[in-house]
């Protein structure tokens, strides 16, 4: 990856929407160059896909958690997997330190949360979890570092 690939994912992660031709522009280089570093950046998988940044709170999802967990008899992944699944959840992670697994998940209220809890509780393999409730987020970048 040289300086304008750096430059090019700058111009995507600022707005994946931009125009090729408007990036060529921008960026003083040809329309091809623009499009076949980007293929390239996609094909070499550095560039995995291109997603809206959704506003969680604007669609009712005010509540964000972070939930630790702690996990039993090797089932990680298992478990891990199928809490993914979950609509609530953007994030799964597999942690270091005193617990297994941390996931960031949103919810519309504290029932909301409540019943993820429960839910996450009641299966097999899962010993105990500790939520804490976000309370104000100073940043939360979706955008890749590079």
């Amino acid at each position: 990856m040289d300086e304008l690939d750096q430059k090019i994912l700058e111009a995507l992660n600022e707005n994946a929407r931009t125009s090729y031709r408007e990036m060529a522009r921008k960026l003083k280089v040809s329309l091809s160059t623009i499009s076949n570093r980007i293929r390239k950046l996609e094909d070499e998988g550095v560039i995995e896909r291109y997603i809206p940044v959704i506003n969680q709170e604007k669609l009712g999802y005010a509540l964000t958690a972070i939930i630790n967990m702690k996990i039993s008899r090797g089932k990680l992944i298992e478990v891990q997997e199928k809490i993914s699944k979950d609509k609530h959840v953007s994030a799964v992670y597999d942690i270091t330190g005193d617990w297994d697994s941390l996931i960031i998940a949103h919810f519309k209220d504290r029932r909301d949360l409540n019943g993820f809890i429960k839910g996450v509780l009641s299966m097999e393999y899962v010993e105990r979890t500790n939520t804490q409730i976000v309370l104000n987020i100073v940043k939360d970048e979706k955008r890749g570092v590079f």
